[in-house]
C-alpha cells in the first residue's frame, strides 16, 4: 500500500482546512521613524517602502495601518539635537513624545509601543552612559526608566526597552509604578544579538555607533543557552511580552523560548531580512510577496505570538479577505 500524504494537498480548500499554522493580520506590529518638522515622508534608502515621518504625516500612516487592520505600531525617534546622555530621549517635547500623543488623539485604539534606548539620542551612538570609553549599566538605567515614564506620560500603551542593560525591565518597572503608570506594559527585547542585519535601521534611525560595536551588551550569535536565561530574568523582573531579535537567522531560538515561557512571545523581522529580500526582489531574483509571506509564516511556525515587521502593510494588503 502506498501511503499518500498529497492527499491533502490536491486543492487550495483542503490545503486551508489542514494547515497547521496561520498568520492574520493581528500578529502584526509596524515599525515607524519618527523625526522633527513638517510635512516630512522621506524614503530610506536601504528600506525601500519605508520612512521617515514628521509627527503630522505619522498620524496618517497610523491611520492607514489602523484600516489595514494592523493593530500596534512601534515607534523610533530621530532627534534633533544629541548629547553625551541622550537628554532627549526623555524630554516632554521630544519627537517621539510628540508623535505618542497626536497618534492617540486621533487614532486611539491603535497601540502605541515606544523603543526605549539611548542609542538614538546620543551623540555616541551607543546604547547608554559612557564611562571612560565603556557603557555603565547601572547609571543608564535610571535614565531608561525616566525616558519609560517620559512615554508614558505621553500616551504609551507598552514601553519597549531594546537596550540590553542587565536589571532594566526591574527599574523601568519600578520607575513606572512609582509614578502610578501601573497600566504601562512592558515588551522586552529580552533576546537581542550583535546582529549585522541591523545595518539599514542604524541608516534609518542615525544610530551607528561612533566607535566599536554593542557587542558588549548585545548577545553572541553563537549562544543559545544564554538567550534562555536572558528570558527568564526578564519574566522575573515583570516584563509582560518578551522578544527575540532578529527573527529569521534565529528561529531555533523563538522556538526555544517559546517552550520556557507562557508570556507572549514577539520577533523582530529586522530591517536587514527586509532589505535582503526587497533587493533581491528588484532584481528579479526571487518573487518578493511569496518569500515576505514565507519568512513571515516561518516565524509563527517557530512559536512567536506577535511579529515587529517592516512588511507589515504588505502582508496586511495580501491577509486582508
Amino acid at each position: 500500500m502506498i501511503i499518500r500524504p498529497r492527499r491533502l494537498r490536491r486543492t487550495p480548500t483542503i490545503r486551508d482546512m489542514v494547515r497547521e499554522t496561520s498568520l492574520s493580520v493581528k500578529d502584526l506590529i509596524a515599525p515607524l521613524f519618527v523625526k522633527n518638522g513638517e510635512g516630512i515622508r522621506d524614503e530610506i534608502p536601504s528600506m525601500p517602502g519605508q520612512y521617515q515621518f514628521s509627527v503630522d504625516t505619522i498620524v496618517g500612516e497610523t491611520r492607514e495601518l489602523w484600516s489595514l487592520g494592523i493593530p500596534a505600531v512601534i515607534l523610533f525617534g530621530i532627534p534633533d539635537v544629541k548629547d553625551a546622555l541622550g537628554s532627549r530621549s526623555w524630554a516632554d517635547d521630544g519627537v517621539v513624545q510628540q508623535a505618542v500623543s497626536a497618534i492617540k488623539g486621533e487614532v486611539p485604539e491603535m497601540v502605541v509601543i515606544t523603543d526605549v534606548c539611548l542609542c538614538e539620542y546620543t551623540d555616541h551612538g551607543h546604547c547608554g552612559v559612557l564611562k571612560e570609553g565603556q557603557v555603565d549599566n547601572d547609571a543608564t538605567l535610571k535614565l531608561l526608566a525616566r525616558q519609560a515614564v517620559s512615554h508614558a506620560k505621553a500616551g504609551a500603551d507598552i514601553v519597549a526597552p531594546s537596550d540590553m542593560m542587565d536589571g532594566r525591565v526591574a527599574a523601568i518597572r519600578d520607575a513606572l509604578d512609582k509614578e502610578h503608570y501601573q497600566d504601562v506594559g512592558i515588551l522586552s527585547y529580552a533576546v537581542k544579538y550583535a546582529s549585522g542585519f541591523y545595518g539599514p535601521f542604524r541608516e534609518a534611525a542615525d544610530s551607528a555607533p561612533q566607535f566599536g560595536d554593542r557587542a558588549g551588551y548585545q548577545m553572541d550569535p553563537a549562544n543559545a543557552l544564554e538567550a534562555l536565561k536572558e528570558a527568564e530574568l526578564d519574566m522575573e523582573e515583570g516584563a509582560d511580552i518578551i522578544m527575540v531579535k532578529p527573527a529569521i537567522p534565529y528561529l531555533d531560538i523563538i522556538n526555544r523560548v517559546r517552550e520556557i515561557t507562557l508570556l507572549p512571545l514577539a520577533a523582530y523581522n529586522v530591517s536587514g531580512e527586509y532589505a535582503l529580500v526587497k533587493a533581491a526582489d528588484m532584481k528579479g531574483w526571487i518573487d518578493g510577496k511569496r518569500v515576505m509571506m514565507e519568512m513571515l509564516i516561518s516565524i509563527k511556525r517557530a512559536g512567536a505570538d506577535l511579529i515587529l515587521t517592516y512588511f507589515a502593510k504588505e502582508a496586511a494588503l495580501l491577509l486582508k479577505p
